[in-house]
């Protein structure tokens, strides 16, 4: 019997891991996008190749797949939520909101004896499939009982490589956590996917490793004139700034989840070497994009300077970074120009609540207030 999955999002993650790891392990794939000429591209393509670069470098084919568009033909992406028995995304925590409806709609017309739909957010975010499920169950709790939400974390950097067609350039590296406890025993079998009782410290041990180190190394490489993520490691500032950060979130990942020093530091020297692989190119430009989500309350540099500042622990590097993120001036990226128009336009006291979701009486207000003051005063 033919085994189905539905992704959101046949992007380069969708495609080159989500995809990839859902078609290994036997199922037919779906890929719902908004992208009418990715849709069509993939449709006329038939398969696809994942090139794995680095010291592990490999090179998959993916085949047994469709497209649909979802903003032009909804019924077909209902239908295939109804008949799949995995539900993924990889779209943004911010474009959930737009996909939950169609799930719910999905969950709802498939056949009462069915088994529940498996339903996991695969985003760059704490707990992202409790957001995408408080929004599918919002205005239809009864779907509850229809669907199984586990929450999941992953990791595999995407270079900014051009590949031919609908092929996707992947580093060799790749991590997909799953948290056990919706199972309740009956996991599905995943390939490369692995679960796990407590998913809490892969996923922040990731968010504030990976996604902290990489977006400092962005935003203070960008500062000083640095082409590529590589070129700004190579820079002996902006190395300084990346080792301290990381050496802060180290410090706060230990002292939470109890890693050994010696087997994190160990994570730690595998994502600067993933940074620095010469075969995935990417630059301060497109890892700094969206400054304001990442400068955000709960994502990588604001979630653990506040755990840190909580514990009376060193947390000085996160703010700089913070202040290298509120320097990001790209006229070309939307979120950019909307923080650098706030910066000119409204006081410090506003970005606080605005942009980091921080009050007055919080740890870490008057360390962003000056970070923020002195931006303002550059900016004068």
């Amino acid at each position: 019997m033919t085994r189905t999955a539905v992704h959101f999002g046949a992007g380069n993650i969708g495609r080159g891991f989500i995809g990839l790891v859902l078609h290994e392990s036997g199922y037919d794939v779906v890929f719902s996008d908004v992208n009418g000429l990715l849709v069509d591209q993939l449709n006329n393509a038939g398969s696809y190749r994942v090139h794995e670069v680095g010291a592990e470098a490999r090179v998959h084919t993916v085949d047994r797949f469709e497209a649909v568009n979802s903003a032009e033909h909804e019924t077909e992406a209902i239908s295939a939520v109804a008949a799949a028995e995995i539900i993924t995304c990889a779209v943004g925590v911010g474009v959930l909101k737009f996909i939950a409806p169609v799930i719910a709609k999905g969950l709802a017309a498939r056949s009462l004896d069915a088994p529940k739909a498996v339903v996991m957010a695969c985003e760059n975010a704490i707990n992202a499939t409790d957001i995408l499920a408080e929004l599918v169950l919002a205005e239809a709790p009864d779907l509850a009982d229809r669907v199984i939400f586990a929450n999941t974390a992953v990791d595999r950097i995407i270079p900014a490589v051009d590949a031919e067609g609908v092929d996707v350039v992947v580093e060799d590296f790749s991590e997909w956590a799953i948290e056990r406890a919706p199972f309740e025993g009956n996991e599905p079998e995943l390939a490369v996917a692995h679960f796990v009782e407590d998913l809490a410290p892969y996923i922040e041990r990731k968010l504030f490793t990976v996604n902290t180190g990489h977006a400092t190394a962005a935003y203070w490489g960008h500062l000083k004139g640095e082409r590529s993520i590589a070129s700004a490691l190579a820079n002996p500032q902006v190395r300084a700034e990346v080792d301290a950060v990381l050496d802060e979130t180290s410090a706060l990942l230990i002292a939470k989840y109890g890693f050994s020093p010696e087997e994190h530091q160990a994570y730690v020297d595998r994502t600067i070497q993933r940074f620095e692989n010469p075969d995935l190119p990417d630059t301060p430009l497109r890892i700094g994009r969206q400054p304001i989500r990442k400068l955000g309350r709960h994502d990588r540099f604001v979630q653990p300077a506040y755990e840190l500042a909580e514990r009376r622990l060193p947390h000085e590097a996160l703010v700089r970074a913070i202040g290298a993120g509120l320097r990001f001036n790209v006229e070309a990226d939307p979120q950019s120009a909307e923080l650098q128009e706030l910066l000119r336009s409204t006081t410090a006291e506003s970005i606080l609540e605005r942009v980091f979701d921080i009050e007055e009486d919080q740890p870490l207000y008057e360390e962003l207030i000056a970070q923020v003051l002195e931006v303002k005063d550059e900016r004068a």
